[in-house]
């Protein structure tokens, strides 16, 4: 496993300081073809287990603060639907309707669960090898689910890929994009982990690094790696 990402960037945006965020980007290519899942995996059956014995505060009222805090600014506020992915899965996990969708997504499920943080995975065919964080701006908007919901994106922290001469917003950490979501012809992946900017660099860094390991291990990924960002 590479702990420089092989090609892979996450920019920071220059409009986005202070950053708030101490992102990892992590990566993994080759992986065997995705499948849509029927019932969870053993490690993300394990890791719900884990929560579900520990209850509401499996994610801390601390972790829950710091990471809210990342995400509000301007209109955006981290509350109701709008809330971390991570505080969605805990939910998800407790009331016994955590969602198998493929193993790539499950990892990265396991990864945010485990850690109270929030994470996005992408098709890299799909978003590219260069990423950029920066703040939504109005009216930008995306659709996040097969059911065509749209996510308003104005002030949220958001990951975009470069199309021509703009950087067009695929994921943030409360609800990815369909356009850049993993396929069955997904082979290469590119995930972003997002811890507040205070957490210490080598907790993030654990987290990344059994992040890629577990794309390794469990998706057949022939390559993966991590680099923590600032």
């Amino acid at each position: 496993m590479e702990t420089a990402p092989l090609g892979y960037v996450l920019e920071i945006d220059p409009t986005l300081s202070p950053c708030p965020v101490l992102p990892a980007l992590i990566w993994a290519e080759d992986i065997a073809p995705p499948r849509s899942a029927t019932e969870l995996p053993a490690f993300l059956v394990d890791a719900v287990a884990r929560a579900q014995a520990v209850g509401e505060s499996w994610i801390s009222e601390e972790t829950r603060k710091r990471v809210r805090g990342m995400l509000r600014h301007g209109k955006y506020k981290p509350s109701g639907r709008g809330k971390p992915a991570s505080e969605f899965l805990l939910r998800a996990a407790l009331s016994d309707e955590f969602p198998p969708v493929s193993l790539p997504v499950d990892v990265n499920n396991a990864i945010s669960l485990a850690s109270g943080l929030p994470g996005s995975i992408f098709d890299a065919a799909l978003s590219g090898p260069t990423l950029r964080l920066r703040r939504g701006e109005t009216g930008e908007a995306y659709v996040f689910n097969p059911a065509g919901q749209t996510i308003d994106l104005e002030d949220l922290l958001l990951v975009c890929r470069r199309c021509e001469d703009t950087w067009e917003p695929c994921g943030n950490p409360v609800k990815d994009s369909m356009a850049t979501k993993i396929r069955p012809e997904t082979r290469d992946v590119v995930a972003v982990l997002y811890a507040p900017a205070d957490e210490p660099h080598d907790e993030v860094a654990k987290w990344a690094e059994r992040f890629a390991s577990m794309l390794a291990k469990h998706c057949g990924a022939a390559r993966s790696g991590y680099t923590v960002v600032g």
